[in-house]
């Protein structure tokens, strides 16, 4: 592709050489580069993209995105742009030839929720189209190959790619998580979405945004790209029981038509008379007068909210509302996520699931306590090199919704173990704990204690296989690690 089509869109600042030469490719990552490579030197993660300018050009890169002037003596085309990583995502969807235009793609973002509700728009369209995309935090699924998901939310030349590869294996239709990173980073500025959610938020991140006014203003950030893109019609579906939600619901947007969904009595999508039991969940949906009597194998009251918007946003997409209620009945298990391990004809349960917000802990633990346990015990930790504020909380949070908390290492990272659980300890205020470092003997201990119709939560790590201790990951997955610690016991082992 010609530079000059590829910039199409991009206000160029100041541009030193011609456009009159050929793109192969839009990078970021200047060891990628293939001879006639556009490079763009983005900064963030420690990395200044204008330092490896040099390298790219040796490997072939024609033409230079910079947020910096163009030096003196320059030969390689320089273009200044004032957001590079902007240019970068319009430049790749041009190199790609715009594929999420000729697709409906739905984003979803939010703290909570965003996963689950993605798997569950995905199975819905697989049902109902056929052919599907999905990306994601577990993986990556391009219609005819699935992939290991490194990022939530891909950087923006990745992110096209993958798009492409969805349209030529005749996609019908595209669910993807947006993640705040990637909204702040301007990793999905080249995509037009047809459907926008918001799930709900709660604290995370705040190592990286600062504040959970920043925090919100990232999460808008997808309507607002939605509301300006003239490509497409958007829609936007929000939590309205959410108080960020509420908020955002009640922002003016000259194109985007805006749906609510809850268990309020003013939500276009109304949840009520829900009922779940370890076989999963039923509740009753009205939308525009309309009843539906919606079933799901998924447990709990906040699966509720993420098959609510994702009938929403299957009905936005225009596909039958009756049909998609009706598929909602065979949604598949979402790793990591309230997932079920072990035998299930021993006398307690165990279940794994990605909790690692106070919010979030405080969500499944009210889940189980529905289901009439006789004890919960959880098994949590808080991640290294992330937000320290949320530690107390955590603790706090497992506390008030268990009757026995077990306090263990998640992913230290690069910091020291003992600290991170030192900060997290902070947050009990009763004697109902224990804290074992080692997550293994940790969730030993858990199984160890279970006793008739006890509930073992393991909270933080999910999907996740491995664990990364002194910046170094090990295989560790705590569904494996759990079920053999299950039969272990059931075995009278006690290794």
């Amino acid at each position: 592709m010609n530079l000059s089509d590829l910039i199409d869109s991009i206000h160029v600042k100041s541009l030193s050489g011609t456009l009159d030469v050929e793109v192969t490719g839009v990078f970021y990552d200047s060891r990628q580069v293939i001879p006639g490579g556009l490079f763009c030197a983005i900064e963030g993660g420690g990395f200044d993209g204008n330092d490896f300018i040099d390298s790219a050009i040796e490997r072939g890169a024609v033409a230079i995105i910079s947020g910096k002037p163009y030096p003196a003596e320059f030969s390689t085309t320089w273009l200044h742009v004032g957001d590079p990583r902007k240019a970068m995502a319009v430049a790749a969807s041009n190199f790609e030839g715009q594929p999420s235009t000729e697709m409906p793609v739905v984003g979803v973002t939010g703290t909570n929720g965003k996963t689950t509700t993605t798997f569950l728009i995905h199975h819905l369209m697989q049902s109902i189209l056929h052919r599907a995309g999905l990306i994601g935090t577990i993986h990556y699924a391009t219609g005819e190959e699935m992939v290991e998901a490194p990022h939530t939310t891909p950087e923006s030349p990745d992110l096209q790619r993958l798009l492409r590869d969805m349209r030529h294996a005749d996609c019908r239709g595209v669910a993807m998580e947006v993640s705040s990173h990637g909204l702040s980073q301007q990793r999905v500025a080249g995509v037009a979405f047809d459907v926008g959610v918001f799930t709900n938020l709660t604290q995370d991140h705040l190592d990286f945004h600062g504040g959970m006014e920043a925090y919100f203003a990232s999460k808008q950030l997808l309507f607002e790209q939605m509301d300006a893109d003239s490509r497409k019609e958007g829609v936007a579906l929000i939590n309205v029981d959410d108080s960020f939600g509420d908020r955002l619901s009640k922002k003016h947007f000259q194109r985007l038509k805006v749906y609510t969904f809850g268990r309020s009595a003013n939500a276009d999508f109304r949840a009520s008379d829900f009922q779940s039991d370890l076989n999963g969940t039923e509740f009753k949906l009205s939308f525009k007068g309309r009843s539906f009597l919606v079933k799901t194998p998924l447990i709990g009251a906040f699966n509720v909210y993420n098959a609510v918007a994702a009938i929403a946003s299957a009905n936005a997409v225009g596909m039958n509302l009756r049909e998609t209620v009706s598929k909602m009945a065979s949604a598949p298990q979402v790793p990591g996520r309230l997932e079920a391990v072990g035998d299930r004809q021993i006398n307690y349960r165990v279940f794994v699931d990605y909790a690692h917000t106070p919010d979030a802990l405080t969500n499944v633990l009210e889940t189980v306590r529905d289901l009439r346990p006789n004890r919960i015990i959880i098994v949590f930790g808080c991640g290294g090199d992330r937000d320290v504020t949320k530690r107390a909380p955590m603790a706090a949070a497992a506390e008030a919704g268990s009757d026995f908390c077990i306090l263990t290492s998640d992913n230290p990272r690069t910091e020291d173990p003992e600290q991170i659980l030192s900060d997290a300890a902070k947050g009990f205020l009763d004697t109902t704990h224990e804290v074992i470092e080692d997550r293994r003997l940790a969730i030993k201990r858990a199984i160890r204690l279970a006793e008739a119709r006890d509930i073992v939560i393991i909270a933080g790590k999910g999907h996740e296989a491995y664990q990364e201790i002194d910046g170094v990951r090990h295989d560790f997955d705590d569904r494996r690690i759990a079920v053999g610690l299950i039969r272990e016991k059931a075995e009278g082992g006690s290794k």
